[in-house]
């Protein structure tokens, strides 16, 4: 067996949480709003020593991809830029090099989100990847990484049937409403937001025949946008409270700080209603309805953790694609750090090149001069033979040389593979 050459570590390593090791309540402790994310970025680069990075930050996952020299302070940084005192209690995880890699190809196509296939992580991979170049934190390698991640989640979209059978937290919503409701042709649901959550939960809800929609959002020329779609009434966030008794169903999904609908609100409107059954999904991270509405015996409250077993049941047909897709990361990983490898000689290829052009300039000058002065072509292209055999070969066999002296059996071995010798006969 050829001894292996050691090249240096690959300093890549994702820190993070997601919906699998942390409950919602821990994750929307450390979600980065789009308005925070560019210094978020530039501090991370600065105090938490990751050279290059980029924040993902949704509503199921908070991960930080870095190049870092040391990968103990990233979640350190985390908890300190949040402000944490308790930490994050070990719902922290940390992958390096090969499993980063792999993890971000998983991320990317699907199977590590709370909806198995989903595509809408990807969307919000480009976009956190598309701010840390405009911050200048995404250097070199994440960007090899993150073209690569792109590429392989497309790849597995083509290739598997991962995609298939529509499935998201808004499906999962929107089914549950129908098994809580006979049919929907009598009821009214109030939509809260307009972001691409509430756009696809509207579309599943109109095509299952709602009677009635509300789109209320902060800004209300996006409601009306929106509302326009499915002919559909739309309204501010402070008119909320107003219309909150005509619901039905309310599905929420905003990106505001604090709960736009507080247990007071509902309060009012369950009299209003006088006590008619409410059903709520609060898809947002940080929540926008109140926890403590689900104390009321009148209101079915559901988070996004809640949602989960309701997904669940709508998997199984993915679950046979999704192991064909692992299979083909796996693939893609082994592809992808081999890359990274050949890059480690590249620079070493570039001045091998540089030095062997140099002599060959220098040689062939010398023998043109021969020609000059009268030696014949034969002399000249002797003497370039000759001398460029020398000069080419000069270095390597005075170290081989040396390594044969000092018993360096591996470099005279790794010579030997590199060069395509035969082995001696004994």
């Amino acid at each position: 067996m050829h001894p292996t050459l050691a090249l240096p570590r690959m300093p890549l390593v994702v820190v993070g949480v997601n919906h699998r090791t942390a409950p919602v309540e821990v994750r929307e402790k450390v979600v980065f709003d789009a308005t925070r994310l560019p210094h978020a970025l530039r501090d991370l680069a600065q105090g938490g020593g990751a050279r290059e990075n980029v924040i993902v930050s949704t509503c199921n996952r908070t991960e930080l991809y870095a190049v870092v020299d040391r990968r103990d302070g990233l979640g350190r940084w985390l908890q300190d830029y949040h402000r944490l005192d308790d930490g994050l209690n070990g719902h922290l995880y940390e992958l390096e090099d090969a499993a980063a890699v792999e993890h971000a190809f998983a991320v990317a196509s699907g199977l590590d989100s709370m909806v198995l296939g989903e595509p809408q992580i990807l969307g919000q991979l480009k976009d956190a990847y598309r701010v840390a170049q405009d911050v200048g934190t995404a250097g070199p390698l994440l960007n090899r990484l993150f073209q690569a991640t792109f590429s392989v989640a497309k790849r597995v979209r083509t290739e598997t049937r991962i995609g298939a059978n529509a499935v998201s937290v808004a499906y999962a919503a929107v089914s549950l409403a129908k098994q809580i409701f006979a049919g929907f042709d009598k009821h009214t649901a109030l939509l809260v937001g307009a972001g691409e959550t509430i756009a696809l939960a509207a579309r599943h809800l109109h095509a299952q025949g709602l009677k009635r929609m509300i789109i209320a959002n902060r800004s209300l020329d996006r409601a009306q946008a929106l509302a326009a779609e499915f002919n559909a009434a739309a309204i501010g966030l402070d008119a909320l409270s107003t219309h909150l008794a005509e619901a039905d169903i309310v599905i929420s999904s905003t990106a505001s700080p604090q709960a736009v609908i507080t247990r007071a609100d509902v309060d009012a409107a369950l009299t209003a209603r006088r006590r008619k059954p409410m059903f709520m999904v609060d898809i947002a991270v940080p929540r926008d309805i109140e926890s403590e509405v689900a104390s009321f015996e009148d209101v079915y409250l559901y988070t996004l953790d809640d949602l989960q077993q309701f997904v669940n049941q709508n998997l199984q047909a993915r679950q046979d694609e999704a192991r064909q897709a692992r299979l083909l990361i796996e693939d893609e990983v082994v592809r992808f750090m081999s890359s990274l490898r050949g890059q480690h000689a590249v620079p070493t290829i570039r001045q091998l090149r540089a030095t062997a052009e140099r002599v060959r300039e220098q040689t062939l000058e010398q023998a043109r001069r021969m020609i000059a002065t009268g030696r014949t072509p034969e002399d000249a292209l002797a003497y370039l033979a000759d001398t460029l055999t020398h000069r080419l070969i000069h270095a390597p066999t005075h170290r081989l040389r040396q390594a044969g002296e000092k018993g360096d059996a591996q470099l005279v071995e790794a010579a030997r593979e590199l060069f395509h010798l035969d082995r001696p006969h004994e």
